[in-house]
């Protein structure tokens, strides 16, 4: 009773901050500094038709790469704790596939006819990260989402993790290599004027933007995929375990 009454109180406390924000809250009627300087030299300094895509892959290209960072350690401690799990279950990777129950020919047949078009969507998504809404992050997750269709399909279905790390190491390394030919060549870390910017709309424009949105997408779409295997051989593990 005491411990619902503690969270109850919390919960006000919350809410009442944050009616409290909401209240006080007034929008502001123009642009700062810093937003109107984006708004108005993007175009002309960058290339990009997407101002959000400038904004994250060349004016804020170092947070950008703490974000892959972080979603890179997220991803190795996921792989590191399900790993630690299967061996303290004596239940190694290369254990011999369990049988399983038949899925649905509809989800059997539709991973097939879908599954490739989806990581075409995902490359379309992040090659056109400068022109259209999306990008790397989206572009990668919707990668990995085909992934996850080949797993529901067939949940025994087994994923290189070498192959994985290949390609995300590998992404990440000319990601960063990007930016530091930046620092050499232009005007600073992931300069996008290493390759002419173009004509603003076109495909091939923004100068390196689309080539680092490619590297985002390919590192991140790795990284989903290496935390939905690491899952899906987990949960063979147990399954088998207990039958």
């Amino acid at each position: 009773m005491i411990k619902r009454a503690i969270a109850l109180l919390l919960t006000l406390a919350v809410g009442a901050l944050f009616a409290s924000l909401l209240v006080g809250y007034v929008p502001d009627s123009e642009l700062n500094h810093t937003a109107r300087y984006y708004a108005e030299r993007t175009a002309e300094d960058i290339g990009a038709a997407n101002i959000v895509t400038a904004i994250i892959v060349t004016y804020r290209g170092l947070d950008t790469l703490g974000e892959v960072t972080v979603l890179f350690i997220s991803a190795a401690i996921v792989g590191l704790v399900l790993a630690q799990g299967r061996v303290l279950n004596n239940a190694p990777n290369n254990a011999p596939r369990q049988t399983r129950a038949p899925v649905s020919e509809l989800l059997s047949t539709g991973s097939r006819v879908l599954t490739p078009l989806i990581l075409l969507l995902g490359v379309y998504v992040f090659v056109n990260g400068h022109l259209t809404p999306g990008g790397g992050f989206q572009g990668g997750a919707i990668v990995a989402s085909g992934m996850l269709l080949l797993l529901l399909a067939d949940p025994l279905k087994q994923f290189s993790h070498r192959l994985i790390a290949v390609l995300e190491s590998l992404s990440g390394l000319l990601f960063v290599g990007i930016g530091v030919l930046g620092v050499l060549l232009a005007g600073g870390f992931l300069d996008n004027r290493l390759l002419p910017i173009g004509t603003l709309g076109e495909l091939f424009s923004a100068g390196v933007i689309p080539v680092i949105y490619s590297l985002i997408g390919l590192k991140v779409g790795a990284e989903f995929s290496s935390m939905l295997a690491s899952l899906s051989e987990t949960n063979h593990t147990e399954n088998s375990e207990e039958t």
